[in-house]
């Protein structure tokens, strides 16, 4: 990052919030169960988050990151899988521990948090985000067998975001990634899972912002990695 890069960065900033378009979040129900036929114990999963959890840029949550999550799993274990997603377009840290993290049900084998991008788009700082997403583990290990928490997307590798804003926002998510890994670490049965490949461009949703069918499915093959099964 450079010493232009924030005054830049507020310029274009503001110029992307208004001109972008914003992918809808998906359609459809919020749960669901995938692999019905087979005759084994249900997988119970959980998804918690922002509009990548809402699902923005796909239209359904058969495509969406919780749909294809199920699908992996119940692939990989041959179980069936049930699901359920709580996402909201635009959603902290805060609003998921106090808004939507009672939405999530009791018991569930892994549940999975997707947040951070909207505090880094925010400035939240790193010491309000610690204490919410501390919150938010510490509930969700109550209610789940393992507890996966998202690294904050790549801005710097959005095609809609400038240059200099991206490097800012990547800054400011690297200032967060460091706390999401120092809450995982001390705590058990949770793991912070991130991503490091370039995505592709068709990784995107028409928006450029937010990911398509694709890219939610490498994504949910990445998360599925991790979870114990």
């Amino acid at each position: 990052m450079t010493a232009l890069d924030r005054p830049i960065a507020t310029i274009q900033g503001l110029w992307l919030k208004a001109t972008i378009k914003m992918a809808p979040p998906a359609a459809g129900p919020t749960t669901g169960t995938v692999g019905t036929s087979m005759a084994r114990q249900p997988l119970r999963v959980a998804v918690l988050g922002d509009s990548t959890a809402a699902g923005c840029g796909v239209d359904n949550h058969d495509e969406s990151f919780t749909g294809w999550l199920a699908r992996e799993l119940a692939s990989r274990t041959q179980r069936p899988v049930q699901w359920q997603v709580v996402g909201q377009f635009g959603a902290t840290a805060r609003r998921i521990r106090y808004r939507l993290l009672s939405q999530i049900g009791a018991e569930s084998d892994a549940a999975v948090l997707l947040a951070g991008g909207n505090d880094v788009m925010g400035g939240r700082h790193p010491n309000e985000w610690a204490a919410d997403l501390a919150a938010i583990v510490d509930e969700l290990i109550k209610r789940s067998g393992h507890v996966i928490v998202a690294g904050i997307p790549p801005f710097a590798l959005f095609p809609s975001v400038p240059q200099a804003l991206g490097r800012v926002l990547t800054a400011r998510a690297e200032a967060l990634d460091a706390v999401s890994r120092d809450i995982c670490r001390t705590r058990p049965c949770t793991t912070w899972v991130t991503i490091t490949e370039i995505p592709p461009r068709h990784f995107f949703a028409t928006d450029r912002f937010h990911l398509s069918a694709a890219g939610y499915r490498r994504w949910a093959q990445v998360v599925a990695d991790h979870i114990p099964v």
